[in-house]
């Protein structure tokens, strides 16, 4: 994977699976814009990023707000000249975990503002300007919650349920123009989001006896998929929805096979 000329937009870029992307792009030789709302942490990146000899640029930007959005790609284009590679990443929690019967309006509409519609808004302001340079490629963070469902989660699993299938509506709609659009759906990542839960010892054990892998994922694991979705060599993968899990998917959940010698 070379990104020598390529510049990338990263959202939720501060750290995580976003800041592993952009790492990852800028260590190959791209250019990345590092978008985030916490504003000390992209430029934290971006040291990080220059010192290793990149080239990177911090923003802080609101996805929820859709000139913020526009800005975003704007700043790109006008400093750089081009965009080759978006990721949609960013995502953030407001309530804890809640039944239907308990979530507010304003916990569903945030989760989802910023899981979805903040997506839309990005594709649609970087098609332009990857239809006039002939191409790019876009990458969602979905989740595998977008593919099943999680007790106490629903808008966070409706907002990445309708990323998994807009990503595949996308993609039909903008490959003539040379665009490519998909989605990598990650598991349980150990990341600043996860931390709360997955810092508890019961709750970190209960979630790596459900990984075949036998533990928790990297972001360096998603971006590394992210980074092969956004690179040539993925020239001919358009629509797609990538599980990086460790396996806990494969399985049905069924423990009878438990109970015997395997």
């Amino acid at each position: 994977m070379n990104f020598a000329g390529k510049v990338a937009v990263v959202t939720g870029a501060a750290s995580g699976i976003g800041a592993a992307v952009a790492q990852g792009f800028a260590a190959r030789g791209g250019t990345v814009v590092v978008a985030d709302y916490n504003e000390q942490g992209a430029r934290n990146q971006v040291q990080r990023i220059t010192a290793a000899g990149g080239r990177a640029l911090a923003l802080r930007i609101d996805v929820t707000r859709a000139e913020d959005i526009q800005r975003m790609i704007d700043t790109a284009v006008a400093t750089y000249g081009r965009l080759d590679l978006l990721h949609n990443n960013a995502y953030s929690f407001r309530s804890g975990p809640a039944g239907v019967w308990n979530i507010s309006d304003e916990a569903w509409d945030h989760g989802i503002n910023i899981g979805l519609t903040a997506c839309f808004k990005a594709i649609r302001a970087a098609i332009p300007i990857m239809k006039s340079q002939g191409g790019g490629s876009i990458v969602n963070t979905a989740s595998i919650s977008g593919l099943f469902a999680d007790v106490g989660a629903s808008p966070y699993n409706a907002a990445k349920g309708g990323l998994i299938n807009f990503t595949r509506t996308a993609a039909a709609e903008v490959g003539a123009f040379g665009i490519r659009v998909n989605c990598v759906c990650p598991g349980v990542i150990e990341t600043a989001m996860t931390g709360p839960a997955t810092e508890d010892p019961a709750v970190r054990e209960a979630a790596i006896a459900q990984i075949p892998l036998g533990r928790l994922g990297k972001p360096e694991d998603i971006a590394n998929m992210v980074l092969f979705l956004g690179s040539d060599l993925a020239s001919f993968i358009t629509g797609a929805a990538y599980v990086v899990d460790g396996g806990q998917t494969i399985t049905t959940g069924n423990v009878f096979g438990r109970f015997h010698s395997l």
